[in-house]
């Protein structure tokens, strides 16, 4: 079936992790991409890890990929002529780096005026961060997050993905696909652009409004939810199980479950904010109820209920579970030394265009498609073998 983005040309310059999840987003949905790297003497890949590996292998599947050394003059010229053609450029290059080699978006505007030009730094294209090189880890510190992850009583704790770095690869993809419809309106491209920094702040959510709001600096809350409870981790007889209770439904049903109907009588539980405001109290009497029913009756009982409950799953009983499995939420690539491989699917789904059984292209080789690529811009044999030797490609 038609892919909604099949139409659209992207050229990928990006590196480490933001960036090619912005791209990603583009070529699961049937953008025609080239990620553009400079010839190297190494298969280290980049930060994504061996050019083999799980992550750099699920980063850029669906891509063609072409050497191409954009500090040579005949590498620009050849790299000026993509960029006619594309309607998508994608960097995370430094500020410096990228006007060094003039590949900048006023520098490729001139070229074309419908380009749509995505970026992603660490901390923005302006202010007094804007030069300083920004990983996850970092980010997650600067933007408050961690500081509201983890124990009560512990450390200030890192999630445990790269939440800055998808997070913005995701903003990103959002603004190129709102910039190409923009730009169905005006006919001209734009520059596009988002931060590790920007898209955590801005995914602080309620927890980042109750500052702006009121003042209100939020603390660590463990395993429990910060503003309802019951909403958290609580024992079973064999395990852990996450449940929520906030509402007066919910935690009347969960109380009959247990058989802890005294609870309801309880002056300190009978509104929300007492629950709150007695949360350590509640958590211990509801443990004691919850530890003497199994991880599978909580969860079975509570949800007939009416109260959401699960398991706690480590991440490869989270993909055998039969709801991941019955979503389908791999999808195989055929790789020509690593054989079929299992990767992880965009969770977007469209009635009028579904996932094909597998993608279409495993992460390229370095530079596997560059003469092929040429080969369509018009370049002979002779010049491509002259443009090698000259190492541009």
């Amino acid at each position: 079936m038609m892919k909604p983005l099949s139409h659209i040309k992207v050229l990928d310059l990006t590196l480490a992790r933001a960036g090619p999840t912005a791209v990603r987003l583009l070529t699961d949905w049937g953008a025609m991409v080239t990620r553009v790297e400079p010839p190297a003497k190494t298969e280290a890949g980049d930060i994504g890890g061996a050019r083999y590996s799980p992550d750099a292998q699920n980063l850029h599947r669906n891509k063609r990929g072409m050497c191409l050394n954009l500090k040579h003059p005949q590498g620009l010229a050849v790299f000026l002529k993509l960029v006619a053609q594309a309607d998508v450029v994608v960097e995370n290059f430094r500020r410096d780096v990228k006007h060094r080699l003039k590949i900048d978006y006023e520098s490729l505007k001139k070229v074309n005026p419908r380009l749509i030009y995505g970026s992603i730094s660490g901390f923005g294209q302006t202010g007094p961060y804007s030069e300083r090189p920004g990983v996850d880890q970092i980010v997650q510190g600067t933007s408050g997050l961690m500081s509201i992850t983890g124990d009560p009583e512990g450390d200030p704790t890192r999630v445990g993905i790269a939440i800055s770095d998808t997070s913005a690869g995701m903003f990103l993809g959002q603004g190129i696909l709102l910039a190409l419809i923009a730009r169905e309106q005006t006919g001209e491209g734009q520059w596009v652009h988002t931060s590790l920094l920007e898209s955590m702040l801005c995914k602080l959510d309620f927890q980042g409004a109750r500052y702006t709001m009121s003042g209100e600096v939020p603390e660590r809350a463990g395993n429990h939810h910060p503003t309802n409870s019951p909403m958290g981790v609580f024992q079973a007889k064999d395990g852990k199980v996450n449940l929520a209770a906030s509402s007066n439904k919910m935690f009347t049903n969960l109380c009959r479950v247990i058989k802890a109907q005294e609870l309801l009588q309880d002056k300190r539980f009978l509104r929300a904010s007492g629950r709150i405001k007695h949360r350590d109290q509640l958590t211990e009497e509801i443990n004691s109820k919850t530890r003497r029913l199994t991880v599978t009756e909580l969860v079975r009982k509570l949800n007939e209920a009416g109260c959401p409950c699960g398991p706690i799953y480590d991440v490869g009983q989270a993909f055998e579970d039969e709801q991941a499995q019955s979503l389908r939420m791999t999808r195989t690539a055929t790789h020509p030394v690593l054989g079929d491989i299992d990767l992880i699917r965009s969770p977007i789904n469209f009635s009028g265009s579904e996932y094909e059984p597998a993608f279409a292209l495993p992460a390229p080789e370095l530079g596997e498609h560059t003469d092929e690529i040429l080969a369509e811009l018009g370049t002979t044999a002779d010049e491509i073998s002259a443009l090698r030797d000259a190492k541009v490609i």
